[in-house]
């Protein structure tokens, strides 16, 4: 275990140094620069002063060049000051983060909370009035686009009801009432929506190995048929599950970038939105290399967690 975890570790290095050129490279070939967007709003005299200040900023220099001094400068802890701003982006990360990881949290419990316990009552019920229920559910969850959601459940109750979620953000330590009123619709909105894949790769491990020799040998035995769910059925299905839960919280992530647009929470997909429309580079790699963090941390737990969930599995 401690060799594989170390391995893997190791793996995530050269992931990271690809991901994060690709993510400089992305950068730097979008249409015009934050120096275009500072002469488009008069806040520059003139093309020539343009040139200059690109030269200054080390633009004009080969894109590899400015790639090692970036790596250089992430590694020394220092990710950059805003183009616009002039706030360091770490600072910035720092007020944005836990707003996402709060909605990111919250989301995923829904999600997991919900269609686990479904996808198993659904796979002991096969074929039953709720089997079909819960299944076509499911299908309505994931074909629901999550920013039309987010737009109906904010328009509709301001129409009828003439009820509006608070607009300013309130931090959980400071007014925990305000804070889940605000993360709580989000929250329901994200986790269900990925709730419904969870409940069909649930339900159909389940089925799969609810039809093994060893489940049929357990209930011969006399066991408890709930020990036979819970304790020998299901963790053996939750390996596939686990998985899947990994591929939906990268999702989640991407998904926050929406939401928090919606419900104008100051979180990471709305700073990496607003960087990218103000060309403000700095802030754009910073968030983006906590995205790629991220999502290269989960998919290192899901691998590991395959041993506690099957003692069949071996790490060489």
């Amino acid at each position: 275990m401690r060799d594989y975890a170390i391995n893997r570790l190791i793996l995530l290095i050269p992931t990271f140094f690809i991901t994060t050129f690709i993510i400089f490279v992305l950068v730097r070939v979008m249409p015009g620069d934050v120096l275009d967007r500072l002469l488009q709003d008069g806040l520059i005299a003139n093309q020539e002063q343009l040139e200059v200040m690109r030269t200054e900023m080390g633009i004009n220099r080969p894109i590899v060049n400015q790639y090692i001094e970036f790596i250089g400068d992430i590694f020394r802890g220092d990710f950059g000051k805003s183009l616009w701003t002039d706030r360091k982006v770490i600072n910035r990360i720092g007020t944005a983060l836990p707003v996402t990881l709060e909605i990111t949290f919250l989301g995923m419990l829904v999600a997991v909370v919900v269609a686990i316990p479904v996808g198993v009552f659904a796979a002991l019920r096969q074929d039953s009035i709720l089997d079909y229920l819960f299944r076509s559910s499911a299908f309505i969850w994931v074909a629901a686009p999550t920013f039309w959601v987010g737009t109906i459940v904010i328009t509709f109750p301001a129409i009828w009801w003439g009820y509006l979620a608070p607009i300013r953000y309130a931090r959980l330590t400071e007014d925990p009432v305000t804070n889940l009123q605000q993360f709580i619709v989000p929250a329901l909105i994200l986790g269900l929506g990925l709730s419904g894949s969870l409940i069909r790769i649930t339900r159909a491990m389940m089925l799969e190995v609810l039809r093994q020799d060893y489940i049929r040998t357990a209930r011969a035995k006399g066991l408890v048929e709930r020990v036979v769910i819970y304790q020998h059925a299901l963790k053996n299905a939750m390996i596939p599950v686990a998985t899947w839960i990994g591929l939906d919280i990268a999702f989640l992530i991407g998904g926050t970038v929406v939401i928090e647009q919606i419900f104008t929470l100051p979180g990471m997909g709305r700073l990496l939105v607003d960087s990218i429309d103000l060309r403000d580079w700095p802030m754009i790699q910073g968030a983006a290399l906590f995205f790629t963090i991220w999502i290269l941390l989960v998919n290192l737990v899901v691998d590991l967690s395959y041993g506690w969930l099957d003692p069949r599995v071996r790490y060489e």
